[in-house]
């Protein structure tokens, strides 16, 4: 008797297992980084809206002057090396994790066209086999409507790549992954 795999049986633990254990890294900048300090909380939820409880972000992202901390940065000017910008997390039990770090600033783009303030995110999950890519922009930057990459999304799925701030937590933003489903985030073929 054959059937279809469910969202569940399709990778398996295993990724779980052997990426999320003891490696996570949340703390992005530390309190002697200047720019705005946020907390970044993501949640991942499956073509039924439950929580991925299993699930691994990386998050890449420049400093709030816009330098990468990196030799290759594209403005000449690495981020001090204080700023760590990457973080990578496990989700819990309701397929959330959280990151602090700092607002990011505007980056160069192709052709020098700047890009709105942004955040380069992988998600493992079981399910995918590949890690997928995606980007947080912030509802309430106006760079979003002049930025390069995000107006190559059609404009009804513009909405999944905007972080929101949390009601609730000052200096917080919510962002949710759908992985799948009607509310599916936009991903990108990099």
């Amino acid at each position: 008797m054959e059937h279809e795999p469910t969202p569940s049986q399709t990778v398996g633990p295993y990724l779980h297992i052997g990426m999320t254990d003891r490696r996570s890294v949340t703390r992005m900048a530390g309190p002697e980084i200047t720019g705005v300090h946020i907390r970044l909380k993501c949640r991942v939820l499956d073509v039924d809206n439950a929580p991925v409880n299993d699930a691994m972000i990386e998050i890449w992202q420049a400093d709030g002057n816009g330098s990468y901390n990196h030799p290759d940065d594209p403005k000449g000017t690495p981020a001090g090396a204080a700023f760590r910008g990457f973080g990578r997390a496990a989700t819990d039990e309701k397929g959330a994790c959280a990151f602090d770090t700092i607002r990011p600033g505007r980056v160069p783009g192709t052709g020098n066209a700047m890009q709105a303030p942004h955040l380069n995110v992988a998600v493992y999950a079981r399910g995918v086999l590949l890690q997928i890519y995606t980007r947080i922009y912030f509802a309430d930057d106006p760079a979003n409507d002049s930025d390069p990459v995000l107006a190559m999304v059609p404009p009804h799925r513009r909405g999944t790549l905007i972080a929101n701030p949390d009601a609730h937590e000052p200096g917080s933003w919510i962002f949710d992954i759908h992985l799948r489903g009607n509310k599916e985030t936009a991903f990108f073929d990099v």
